[in-house]
């Protein structure tokens, strides 16, 4: 990918692993087995859909004007296929890093000056700014807005822990 990436969500990939929070944010994880879930080759894959999005005419956010800029996606909403983005700016520590989500089914963009786990916290939390969760109540249960799940877990690949056969 040629950038290192920020702490915050390293501890989060450390301490969690790739998954889904709250039923419906999804944090990508290197080296994941299921490339849908996979920090690189979402990497990849975002990069090609953009770059043939803009060739055919779709406009950049303005963030993107800036210079040698480039986004790396670290999440996606499900259902409705917003993707989260770093914005990463030459010169710019990761630490400092702006999260821009692309709405999922149109050519609307989304600045928030903030790490990927602010983001994530004031989603659950329901604190967030963002104008595409602003009706979580409505989307996620409150119950289950503090609910994550691991990918490991979704792919059927986490070990089931079984009491001892008596015997």
């Amino acid at each position: 990918m040629g950038v290192v990436l920020p702490a915050d969500y390293k501890r989060l990939v450390r301490t969690y692993g790739g998954g889904v929070f709250a039923g419906l944010l999804w944090l990508l994880e290197p080296d994941c087995p299921d490339a849908m879930y996979d920090l690189v080759a979402q990497t990849a894959e975002r990069e090609e859909i953009l770059t043939d999005l803009w060739a055919m005419g779709e406009k950049k956010p303005p963030e993107l004007d800036e210079g040698d800029v480039r986004l790396v996606p670290w999440g996606y909403v499900e259902g409705a296929g917003h993707v989260l983005y770093w914005l990463v700016r030459p010169g710019v520590e990761p630490e400092e890093w702006t999260v821009i989500l692309n709405e999922g089914r149109g050519p609307l963009w989304e600045a928030h000056a903030m790490s990927c786990s602010q983001f994530i916290h004031d989603v659950v939390t329901d604190t967030s700014s963002s104008y595409y969760f602003d009706d979580i109540d409505d989307i996620v249960d409150p119950e289950e807005r503090t609910l994550f799940r691991p990918t490991s877990q979704i792919l059927g690949q986490e070990e089931v822990s079984r009491p001892p056969a008596e015997g």
